[in-house]
């Protein structure tokens, strides 16, 4: 009696564990992994991700050297292995104040741009590095400086990415000053022979015009390429990156004309800011990748929860979408105490 008893109750527990798997029809519940952002602590900013390989690539700087991390999960690159793939010389136009640098497969080879200056802010340019023999490998041989990227104004410039129309068509983006003296950061647009070399006129892409776009300084930096369809798109920051205003702001060109400014239109309103509800603010600089199955966008930017100033900014991923227009859907920033879906 008291065995049937035992085996009653044992397929009750039996019972119960198996529900607690399954489903309503039957099938069993996977467990989902998740995460919380931020995936880089501060102080860090200004993220650079790209995807190749099946790999996560995070390039970044400490002020002085560039370094790469490799993660197999997006989520994971502020725990990927350190590679210092460039070390400045201090005694050069290029060694101090090292911005922002992104990692591109330009014309079967990887590169690096970045901003630089000798300790004078003014004398900020962007510069080229080339990866070294192994050139399908993003952390390959040390890479080789190849020169200051620049159209012949040689103005003040940062943040510089370079856009891919087709095969034969290569343009550099950057942000600069009209002439000599900071005030106001515009975004411009050049030609490129190759992959480090500008070959024609800078052409104003777009300057700060709306309020929003002109907390703490008028400044457009930052800018992103994406590309849906017929829609070639630049998002780039407005404001001041150490303020709670930081956003993106988007351009629209769907005929191609890439050097025309009148074919940029620009969105009147930012496209992502903060939000007092999730005490999320100062988000931008922003990059853009694919899950690992090709199927989710996700955008990868900083911004501040804990204070406001450029020590306080982290590195932070959610997923995104698009509407009918192929336009991006940002939505709004996430809180750090929401759990999200590995992607």
């Amino acid at each position: 009696m008291l065995i049937k008893l035992y085996n009653k109750v044992f397929m009750v527990i039996i019972s119960i564990l198996t529900m607690s798997f399954m489903g309503c029809k039957g099938k069993i519940v996977e467990k989902v992994e998740t995460f919380n952002n931020p995936i880089v602590a501060k102080s860090s900013a200004d993220p650079w991700v790209v995807k190749a390989g099946g790999y996560y690539y995070y390039t970044y700087s400490d002020g002085s050297n560039i370094g790469i991390k490799k993660a197999k999960e997006l989520q994971g690159i502020g725990q990927g292995e350190e590679n210092i793939v460039w070390i400045s010389d201090t005694s050069t136009d290029y060694s101090k104040e090292v911005w922002a640098p992104e990692l591109h497969y330009v014309s079967g080879r990887w590169y690096i741009y970045f901003a630089a200056d000798d300790g004078k802010n003014e004398n900020h340019r962007m510069y080229a590095l080339e990866a070294g023999t192994d050139a399908e490998n993003p952390l390959g041989e040390s890479y080789k400086l190849k020169g200051k990227v620049s159209d012949k104004t040689d103005k003040w410039a940062i943040d510089g990415t370079v856009l891919k129309v087709d095969k034969d068509s290569l343009y550099f983006v950057w942000s600069g000053w009209e002439g000599d003296k900071n005030g106001k950061q515009n975004l411009y647009i050049a030609a490129m022979s190759n992959p480090f070399t500008i070959s024609g006129e800078r052409v104003l892409m777009s300057t700060p015009e709306y309020d929003w776009e002109k907390m703490g300084m008028p400044i457009n930096e930052g800018p992103q390429v994406l590309v849906k369809e017929k829609n070639i798109m630049i998002v780039y920051s407005a404001s001041g990156s150490w303020t709670e205003n930081y956003c993106l702001g988007l351009l629209v060109n769907n005929s191609k004309d890439i050097l025309n400014s009148k074919s940029w239109i620009k969105k009147s309103q930012p496209v992502f800011k903060g939000t007092v509800e999730n005490t999320s603010f100062g988000v931008g600089h922003a990059s853009f990748v694919k899950s690992p199955s090709g199927k989710e966008d996700w955008i990868v930017y900083h911004g501040m929860t804990d204070g406001i100033g450029w020590q306080y900014r982290d590195i932070r991923t959610q997923k995104f979408t698009w509407d009918k227009n192929n336009l991006p859907l940002f939505g709004i920033p996430v809180s750090l105490e929401e759990d999200l879906q590995v992607p």
